[in-house]
């Protein structure tokens, strides 16, 4: 089957417009939050940032399930464009603000926003595209456009601002939205499923009772803490690892976040015909297992690289790519298991407990990767958060006991 087969529905080609157009504006955002809290915060910028990060955290594990409860039974396309709008509002909200407290405020509500619209939006792609082998190749175009923003962003953010301010980069965070409320009105996704009668405590909890009594799910959580592993390091220490064991610059940073990249974009490509001969089980294990080997193995390259840095670069940034690659394997079949796990009247309660749920792991991940780093040094940090993914590859492997398993 063509990789590309999934753009032949009509329907699926303006959502995932809409996912693209989405991430961009997002990816606009984080940039342009972060040169606004250092333009209110000066030298405690990094502290602003990392609170609103964490606030975000906080909303997408906190209210994802509280929202499917509470709007889960109303019309996709309407609910889906008011999010985006709501989204958009507040972007133009934030080049205003002149106190700290009013950049939680409004993030919080943004990004609460966010933790309504994403799992909606994902629970509706196996609607819109029942064939497995269609979704499956869905679900690697959904996953090369996270990693192809997370270069195209940066690039068109430094574009940007040869020509404009840092705060008109919100505006363009709020087209990325009104783009996206667009794209979702053409497409007129399906209306959900109708759910049992039920109170909304019971709803609030329905995705997650279903998520932890089903074992390949489990088995995926567990999972999703040895990617979450993985990715803290690199997304927390990049920076440091290149500016001071390598006496790098920030084009360098680029450079080595690029190769993560181009890694995990290379596991998207292969993994829809890999897929199509191998159960996701073996498949995700492998992913997690290479990727606690690659992180506790590349501790040598950190090791080595302040007395052989220009030596050791080639060497860092295959490593790198290699992580992209473990943990572009480990997520990309996430949506199979959930589809599989659910029929259509369960599967948005499922998709926003699945939300709620990883985003856990990285609440957990991000702060123990900065600690570690700072405290034990790059070396020590590496090989712990690879044992702490070699242990979640373990327990997935037991919670997750084979083929046939529920």
């Amino acid at each position: 089957m063509d990789f590309l087969s999934p753009l032949a529905d009509s329907r699926f080609v303006r959502l995932f417009a809409a996912q693209v157009t989405a991430l961009l504006g997002t990816g606009l955002l984080t940039i342009a939050l972060a040169l606004l809290a250092v333009d209110i915060a000066g030298a405690k910028g990094g502290l602003v940032l990392g609170f609103a990060l964490t606030l975000k955290m906080i909303a997408y594990v906190g209210l994802a399930p509280i929202a499917n409860a509470l709007l889960g039974g109303l019309p996709r396309r309407e609910l889906m464009v008011a999010l985006d709008l709501i989204r958009a509002v507040i972007a133009l909200l934030l080049p205003f603000v002149s106190e700290i407290w009013q950049i939680y405020a409004l993030i919080f509500v943004l990004q609460s926003a966010s933790a309504a619209f994403t799992p909606t939006f994902q629970a509706t792609i196996p609607d819109i595209l029942p064939d497995e082998a269609t979704y499956t190749r869905a679900l690697s175009l959904s996953r090369l456009a996270q990693d192809i923003e997370n270069i195209a962003s940066p690039a068109l953010a430094a574009a940007l601002l040869v020509l404009i301010p840092a705060s008109a980069l919100f505006f363009g965070t709020a087209l990325g939205f009104l783009g996206s409320a667009a794209l979702v009105w053409l497409a007129n996704p399906p209306r959900p499923a109708e759910r049992a009668k039920a109170s909304t405590w019971q709803r609030t909890f329905a995705g997650m009772r279903l998520y932890l009594t089903t074992p390949r799910l489990l088995g995926l959580l567990a999972l999703t803490m040895a990617a979450a592993a993985g990715s803290a390091m690199v997304i927390v220490n990049t920076a440091v690892i290149v500016g001071t064991l390598f006496e790098r610059g920030q084009a360098d940073v680029a450079l080595a976040m690029g190769a993560f990249g181009v890694g995990s974009v290379l596991a998207a490509l292969a993994l829809p015909r890999i897929l199509d001969h191998l159960p996701d089980r073996p498949v995700m294990l492998a992913g997690a297992g290479g990727l606690s080997v690659t992180l506790i193995f590349g501790a040598v390259i950190l090791a080595l690289a302040p007395a052989f840095g220009a030596g050791l670069w080639p060497a860092y940034l295959s490593w790198m790519a290699a992580a992209g690659l473990c943990y572009s394997a480990i997520l990309t079949p996430t949506g199979r298991l959930l589809r599989r796990s659910a029929d259509a009247a369960e599967r948005p309660a499922l998709f926003a407990a699945q939300f709620a749920l990883s985003h856990a792991c990285w609440l957990i991940a991000y702060p123990l990767a900065g600690m570690l780093g700072v405290w034990a040094g790059m070396t020590t940090a590496s090989v712990l958060l690879g044992l702490l993914a070699a242990a979640a590859a373990l327990a997935a492997r037991q919670l997750w006991p084979g083929p046939g398993s529920a």
